[in-house]
């Protein structure tokens, strides 16, 4: 038990006084840490000063997108009601992948009352992925209830725009009619931002009564409208925006959004798209683009492998 007690503390010593960037191996110490490994963190935490402890949870974020085999989730639990909302925030933004319900009453009550408008904008992003697990009934629908309601307050709120839109966001996934009314007034709004939040939420309710609103998007002259409109597209899975599709990827010359258009065509499938995408892997050079087109094209070999089960799926005829 000595040895890790040890390079924690190297690590720590890192932390508060090296270089600029740390090192991977210093970072790895903070990962799947036990209670005794919390203590000896938050004992030293007060004497880090606050822009080294941002450069260690920006540290523990991106080795975490880089190793899904770190987990950082016991010391993020144990900074959610740091003093700093830096830390704060980047303590929510370390449990991204967890869907522990327990933290639900915290992030609710960052979202209600917490002083720093990013934190609360953080909170009601992070509370979204509860709302789709009650709708995949993986949470108790009184806890999903409690969530959408806390939402539903806030988006409904005078608090600041992305506080607002990040609530809306979330509740795209909410099945209640007051969502729909939410989504549906956001996207009437004059607001780019607000009409491009609402466009997000309609892809997040794979509810096909947005086909008409997302369409009409996709040629939009604003670049957020259409990126969004895009992506919508590719998540309610819409035939009817194949064509708009490939149109687009003729003229668009926003890289984000001409990925985006070859995600949603891999998330509708089809051998049109298959060949589409093929092309562009062999005009590819090695390298991040090339990284994206191969998955890409995966994912539109997944699509079509759904497509061809259900298809295959028949229904057992009915007992007498």
């Amino acid at each position: 038990m000595t040895e890790p007690k040890a390079s924690l503390k190297r690590a720590l010593a890192e932390v508060t006084e090296g270089s600029p960037k740390l090192s991977r191996r210093s970072l790895q110490e903070f990962s799947d840490l036990d209670p005794a490994g919390v203590r000896t963190v938050l004992e030293a935490w007060p004497g880090i000063p606050s822009d080294r402890k941002r450069i260690l949870l920006d540290g523990l974020r991106d080795l975490s997108d880089d190793n899904t085999l770190v987990s950082f989730e016991d010391l993020a639990r144990a900074l959610l009601t740091d003093p700093e909302a830096q830390v704060r925030t980047g303590a929510m933004r370390l449990l991204d992948e967890s869907n522990d319900v327990r933290l639900v009453p915290a992030y609710i009550k960052i979202l209600a009352g917490d002083e720093d408008p990013q934190a609360r904008a953080e909170a009601a992003a992070d509370l979204g992925k509860y709302v789709e697990l009650g709708e995949l009934e993986e949470i108790p629908s009184q806890l999903q209830r409690q969530v959408e309601d806390a939402l539903l307050e806030k988006a409904n709120s005078e608090d600041q725009v992305a506080v607002r839109r990040n609530a809306l966001e979330s509740l795209g996934y909410s099945s209640r009619a007051e969502v729909l009314t939410l989504i549906d007034s956001a996207f009437r709004r004059e607001n780019p931002q607000w009409q491009a939040s609402a466009l997000f939420a309609m892809g997040r309710s794979f509810d096909e009564r947005w086909e008409e609103q997302v369409l009409s998007r996709l040629s939009d002259v604003n670049t957020v409208v259409r990126l969004a409109a895009v992506e919508a597209a590719g998540e309610l899975r819409l035939a009817s925006a194949r064509a708009p599709l490939f149109q687009l990827l003729e003229d668009e010359d926003d890289d984000d959004i001409s990925s985006a258009a070859i995600w949603s065509l891999s998330q509708l499938g089809g051998e049109d798209a298959r060949i589409f995408i093929e092309n562009l892997v062999d005009l590819a050079a090695e390298g991040e683009d090339a990284q994206y087109l191969e998955e890409a094209l995966e994912n539109l070999e997944f699509t079509d492998e759904l497509k061809r089960f259900d298809m295959l799926a028949v229904e057992p005829d009915e007992e007498d």
